[in-house]
């Protein structure tokens, strides 16, 4: 028998990281309609707890953890908290990320280096940390978010082309890993997405590109439409691993 619908997620935990905005927002909200116990970690703190408002208004329940994945103290921190308040972590939502594009010869290497420990390394910690709990209760999901820069290097993407490839490595080298202990994986990897990561490009000329081609070419993908996609992924039985998910607008030509 099927779980009713907006009951599939009842009495499990999610953590979703970038949760103050886009994508990690409507993710958290379209769990929590499904009817997880949302934990909500993000840097900005007014959002998180207006959106944990938002969730706890329309019947749910949720968290605020402000947390900067690049932090281990925070990391811990936030993997103790949800602990002691829900008991248990059963997904993982991965979102947290940059995207700060430019060209290698005018990059900033901070940049490089921001990218790497957010979209990266961050993902690589947290799922560290929350991993042993998941081993425990012999079951669990993390959902990483990627993109198709995961799949496809292009010029002005370089270091976020490299942690996006990252990404979907580590993914499945863990799929590979815990895949006989009950523990599912999922790469989430969103074409063109109208979110404001592309307001932090650095290099003028090159958001100015990506408004052009991109934005002003098609019509973009919108946070909601991947937050469905990572609901579908995380509600199927427990026999069912959704591994891989690419979703583009219907008019986005390139892989890219």
């Amino acid at each position: 028998m099927s779980a009713e619908l907006g009951s599939e997620l009842d009495g499990q935990v999610a953590i979703v990281t970038g949760a103050s905005s886009g994508i990690g927002e409507a993710t958290a909200s379209a769990l929590a309609q499904r009817g997880a116990n949302i934990v909500l970690a993000a840097r900005r703190v007014d959002e998180l707890e207006a959106l944990a408002n938002d969730i706890e208004s329309d019947g749910g329940e949720a968290l605020a953890v402000p947390t900067d994945v690049t932090s281990e103290d925070d990391i811990d921190s936030l993997v103790e908290t949800t602990l002691n308040e829900f008991g248990s972590i059963d997904v993982l939502v991965n979102n947290a990320g940059v995207m700060l594009l430019e060209p290698v010869a005018r990059a900033d290497r901070a940049n490089f280096r921001q990218m790497v420990e957010v979209n990266l390394l961050g993902l690589m910690n947290l799922t560290h940390a929350v991993l042993p709990v998941m081993q425990d209760q012999a079951t669990g999901h993390i959902v990483n978010i990627s993109s198709t820069s995961g799949r496809q290097a292009t010029a002005n993407s370089s270091g976020y082309n490299a942690t996006k490839f990252g990404v979907n490595a580590f993914t499945e080298a863990l799929r590979q890993e815990v895949t006989a202990e009950g523990i599912r994986t999922t790469i989430i990897e969103p074409g063109v997405v109208e979110t404001e990561l592309k307001d932090h490009i650095p290099d003028e000329g090159v958001k100015e590109q990506l408004e052009e081609y991109v934005f002003s070419g098609m019509t973009a993908l919108q946070s909601e439409d991947i937050a469905r996609g990572v609901a579908y992924a995380v509600t199927q039985p427990q026999h069912v691993s959704v591994n891989e998910m690419l979703i583009r607008p219907t008019d986005q030509k390139q892989l890219g």
